[in-house]
């Protein structure tokens, strides 16, 4: 005998949710407070302790800031800006960098990692002098671009698509070289021309790698932009964070690392939106259906 009742079995034959559906939904929900209660109490429990022993002299506020400080620090950069100007548009002058340094490193890795990845020739010549740019340490590059392009924006664009050229580079090869045999296989047999491989097998198939490497190459552009400021710059956000480091100033260097770090979240939330529209024909792993 049924125990249900006519209002439940009704819902769900118009298609409403059903008791599990209802269930796994609070479920959710309550994970996702337990979650963001978790991170708010780590944030309080951090700034919160430091803000305390700096208060109490057990940590010297002189070397280590003051979250007080630094609240205070960030709001006269806003209002009274730098002594390079603006403070908007020392934040501007890094993102633009760091973005068009993504933008070619990104397009660069994409482009290269494929074509090495399949061809064998290619891969067996390149290969070698590939890993030996990538061995060279990223501050000496940084030197060289200055030296050659002068304290302008050029080399720390050009540094910043260095970093991301390598990350996107190796995700991009070995994504094409994970590629199904049998499904190139079976579309040569149909009868698809080497452009439409390339574009709607190997591609697509290696695009899980692309992202996934798009997520720490953007952090990896801000460095760039960021150390190539820190050795010569007009403006940045690296200037002004070797600006106050020469001033003895902790509250001003870690003020612009809480503006980094929002930029740079900021910019993971927006991949992360991109990887969901590229990648929404790709069925979720019991990975990702835990993630909030």
């Amino acid at each position: 005998m049924s125990t249900a009742s006519p209002v439940s079995d009704a819902r769900i034959a118009d298609g409403g949710p059903g008791p599990a559906a209802i269930a796994a939904q609070r479920a959710l929900r309550r994970r996702v407070a337990l979650v963001w209660a978790g991170r708010i109490g780590l944030a309080v429990l951090v700034i919160g302790g430091w803000q305390a022993f700096t208060t109490w002299g057990i940590v010297d506020p002189f070397f280590f800031g003051q979250p007080s400080g630094i609240w205070k620090r960030l709001i006269d950069l806003f209002q009274h800006g730098t002594q390079f100007g603006s403070f908007y548009q020392n934040i501007w002058t890094t993102i633009e960098e760091a973005l068009i340094g993504f933008a070619v490193g990104a397009l660069t890795g994409v482009v290269i990692g494929v074509v090495l990845g399949q061809s064998q020739y290619l891969s067996d010549v390149l290969g070698p002098y590939i890993k030996m740019v990538n061995a060279i340490p990223r501050i000496v590059l940084g030197s060289i671009f200055i030296v050659a392009f002068g304290i302008g924006v050029t080399p720390k664009i050009l540094l910043a698509a260095v970093l991301v050229f390598f990350i996107v580079f190796f995700n991009a090869f070995q994504g094409v070289r994970e590629v199904d045999r049998n499904v190139l296989a079976n579309v040569r047999v149909l009868g698809a021309s080497r452009m439409q491989i390339t574009r709607h097998v190997i591609v697509q198939s290696a695009l899980t790698w692309i992202i996934a490497s798009l997520h720490s190459a953007f952090g990896f552009a801000i460095v760039g932009a960021l150390v190539g400021e820190v050795l010569g710059a007009q403006s940045g956000l690296g200037l002004v964070i070797k600006t106050a480091q020469n001033n003895f100033d902790p509250n001003g260097v870690f003020a612009t690392m809480l503006v980094i770090a929002v930029i740079v979240l900021g910019a993971e939330w927006l991949i992360g939106k991109l990887e969901h529209r590229l990648l929404s024909w790709r069925p979720p792993t019991p990975s990702e259906m835990n993630v909030l």
